[in-house]
């Protein structure tokens, strides 16, 4: 069987791709438009193995890493799912209080890659705490795309809810200093972004490749710093209205654009991961964060 190479993917195939991993198509309706790729030695069964997430090989952090104080815990969600599971996690030892992140998963609910990036901004210095919003329905159940059918069962809205308690609750932590930022990824971005709407002391929000708020942009009070996949034009096609607004309400907001990469560039557990944009995004929410959070 031929060794699937990122270099001889072609881009129909990521598209393809983003179209599964956001419910655009069923499983059979990929891997039958996925066959017309399958040429040149490539089978259906490869080009499917080597887009399929790799939660194995790909962790950044050791779960174990001994600087490291990183647990579940559980927290109450009362306009939400109720009582909700979360991996709390924070540098170990620390005497000071530190500014908290809320991290916050895809459309799948807390998987291996959204813990390790919990763990990641731990270890750089903050309290994180990262939510499973399909709590309710049992947790994360260990595959993405089990995941991906749980969580549309659930009200967006109402896991909305689910993340602001989890903000209430590291706002109110011994370890915590009260100075709150959210970071999400994909539907996390779009929660990032709703969170900076809905909650006026937020201070700071890292929406990835996020859809955007309809309205209620004057009431954000948060800095933003937005980062954007070059290729996701399904996304991106939101981003000029949104900063038209916020410059019309004078908001505090940077964005990147990362050119020639795929939504899910910082997700080191697919094909679509690109390193190079990934750890240049991640240095500058980890800066960005410090000086708001600090």
């Amino acid at each position: 069987m031929k060794k699937v190479k990122k270099k001889d993917i072609k881009q129909e195939v990521f598209d393809l791709y983003d179209q599964y991993a956001h419910n655009k198509l069923q499983r059979r309706e990929f891997i039958e438009k996925l066959s017309v790729y399958a040429v040149g030695g490539l089978t259906i069964s490869s080009l499917m193995s080597f887009l399929m997430p790799n939660y194995v090989d790909t962790m950044l952090v050791d779960p174990k890493d001994p600087e490291l104080d990183s647990s579940y815990i559980h927290y109450e969600s009362e306009k939400g799912g109720g009582r909700i599971k979360g991996l709390l996690s924070k540098p170990k030892n620390n005497e000071n209080q530190l500014g908290g992140i809320v991290v916050v998963h895809e459309n799948r609910g807390l998987n291996p890659y959204i813990e390790d990036t919990a763990r990641r901004a731990a270890l750089a210095g903050f309290v994180t705490l990262a939510p499973d919003a399909l709590t309710p329905l049992g947790g994360y159940p260990g595959n993405d795309d089990e995941g991906r059918t749980l969580q549309r069962q659930r009200d967006r809205n109402e896991m909305l809810e689910d993340f602001i308690a989890a903000y209430q609750y590291l706002k109110n932590h011994e370890a915590c200093n009260g100075k709150i930022g959210v970071v999400g990824f994909c539907f996390g971005g779009w929660i990032s972004n709703m969170m900076a709407v809905k909650l006026p002391d937020l201070a700071a929000a890292v929406p990835f490749y996020g859809r955007q708020p309809a309205e209620d942009i004057d009431k954000i009070k948060a800095s933003l710093m937005l980062q954007f996949a070059g290729l996701d034009t399904r996304v991106n096609e939101g981003w000029p209205a949104y900063e038209e607004a916020l410059k019309k309400f004078n908001k505090d907001y940077v964005a990147y654009m990362y050119p020639n990469v795929n939504h899910g560039f910082h997700n080191t557990t697919t094909p679509r991961y690109d390193k190079e944009a990934a750890e240049l995004a991640w240095k500058r929410t980890m800066d960005f964060f410090k000086s708001k959070l600090g």
